[in-house]
């Protein structure tokens, strides 16, 4: 599973992208936020509001109820506005 944070989720995380094996438990984009939460204050800090982030896998926009898969692409990001 490839994992890619952009903007300010980025910033916190202190990382632009990882590669993993999907974790055991990890079904669902829920479980695997609460499972980076576990990684560290800046993950934690990052998904506080999961409300103020946005999710895409493999480039499709999803709830956090979206089923995951291994080898999926997992994109975090900010709320966007246009204009």
């Amino acid at each position: 599973m490839k994992i890619i944070y952009f903007a300010w989720v980025r910033e916190k995380t202190g990382t632009a992208e990882e590669t993993f094996e999907r974790p055991d438990g990890v079904d669902d984009v829920a479980a695997l936020i609460q499972w980076l939460k576990g990684r560290g204050e800046g993950y934690q800090t990052a998904f506080a509001d999961p409300a103020m982030v946005r999710v895409a896998v493999n480039q499709e926009h999803v709830g956090v109820d979206h089923r995951l898969a291994d080898g999926d692409e997992v994109a975090f990001f900010p709320p966007v506005t246009g204009g």
